[in-house]
């Protein structure tokens, strides 16, 4: 039987080895982006380089890989100018996490609005003490194309993406990421719902308008306005579509 060290022939080598290097090659990425080695959006070694280097075998570097990518750490493409490199937006994998726990009954509806709601309080609360015109220009423009936009997929994505906008502006990607992934994990649910609410249309420009309310709120540095008028938007949308808590 060959080492593990020789890269080339992982396929003789036992499971224990197989995870011994696993370990090895995970301790190693952990430590790299700990020590700022590995920073967002640094290409990472070949999958042959990381073997060689670690004395592993190529199937311990892909688990490693794997695990990360599933962990949304890192990001994989084809082609040598992408390669694997260090995840910049890890919502993707939040709201895998989310929807898996929401789908095992490890939380429920009722507990990812209550989260969202103190998330984002907070995001509109720094937006009001932060704003500028300039940096309020993307979320301005989103409360508006909602004012004109009917289809509910894409007012939904609008509306994500303004929460996210101002989450922005109060310099908290963390919440804007949260706020993604708990919208992910919660848009099936959603999309049902609206697609028996008993009128679609004045729900639209009733969430449109109250949208724009916010952002005025935000702009006018109104924190504890611009929170409660958050908190009232998102409670009211799921009270009206009949979902969660009210």
């Amino acid at each position: 039987m060959v080492s593990t060290a020789d890269p080339e022939h992982s396929g003789d080598e036992t499971a224990e080895e197989t995870l011994v290097g696993y370990d090895l090659v995970m301790a190693h990425l952990t430590e790299g982006i700990l020590d700022r080695v590995y920073v967002a959006g640094s290409q990472l070694p070949t999958e042959r380089q990381l073997a060689a280097d670690l004395g592993v075998s190529r199937s311990a570097v892909r688990e490693a890989i794997k695990v990360l990518q599933a962990q949304g750490i890192i990001t994989t493409g084809a082609g040598r100018a992408h390669g694997t490199r260090i995840s910049t937006t890890p919502s993707s994998a939040f709201g895998r996490m989310l929807r898996l726990h929401l789908a095992l009954g490890s939380t429920d509806f009722g507990e990812l609005t209550d989260t969202r709601v103190v998330l984002e309080r907070a995001a509109v609360a720094a937006a009001a003490l932060r704003a500028t015109p300039e940096a309020l220009e993307i979320a301005r423009t989103l409360a508006w194309r909602m004012t004109l936009t009917t289809g509910s997929e894409e007012f939904n994505q609008l509306d994500t993406d303004f929460h996210v906008a101002l989450a922005e502006v109060g310099e908290n990607r963390l919440i804007g990421d949260f706020t993604v992934a708990i919208r992910q994990a919660v848009a099936p649910i959603i999309r049902v719902a609206q697609s028996t609410v008993a009128d679609w249309e004045a729900l639209r420009r009733r969430l449109a308008t109250e949208h724009l309310g916010i952002l005025e709120a935000v702009e006018g540095g109104r924190a504890d306005e611009a929170a409660d008028l958050t908190e009232r938007h998102i409670r009211g949308a799921h009270e009206a579509l009949s979902i969660g808590s009210a």
